[in-house]
């Protein structure tokens, strides 16, 4: 049988190409959140550990800013950072229903999780910059 391996490394193509429907179907800040917020960070993290993936960064930046324009990665990375990165931690206050509570407490728990992704998004922030 000859069939193509599959390059993992590549998965941002298809993962671009879905956020076209999600901002069709679920709006902007849902397409945003699944683009940015959840498969850049992933993929930066993975970047971290393989060249390949490392290597596809710079086309993934740019179907980014083809697919968003500056103002709206700029404000979506601010509204992250204020409620994310920067938002006070408050035990006391009702969970969001839409977030992922147990991944979230992870990374605020481990000082270490917690200052990677932070880096990460830093990260993120710089090469997103236009």
């Amino acid at each position: 049988m000859n069939s193509t391996p599959i390059e993992f490394h590549k998965i941002w193509i298809d993962q671009s190409a879905a956020t076209e429907g999600i901002r069709e179907r679920f709006g902007l800040d849902d397409a945003l959140s699944y683009l940015i917020g959840e498969k850049l960070f992933s993929f930066l993290h993975a970047a971290e550990r393989d060249a390949l993936f490392a290597a596809e960064v710079p086309a993934f930046i740019d179907e980014i800013r083809r697919l968003f324009t500056a103002q709206e990665i700029h404000d979506y990375l601010d509204h992250l950072e204020r409620t994310r990165y920067l938002a006070p931690q408050d035990v006391d206050l009702e969970p969001d229903p839409d977030e992922d509570l147990e991944e979230e407490e992870d990374w605020l728990e481990n000082p270490v999780m917690g200052a990677e992704e932070l880096l990460r998004f830093s990260r993120a922030r710089e090469l997103l910059q236009v």
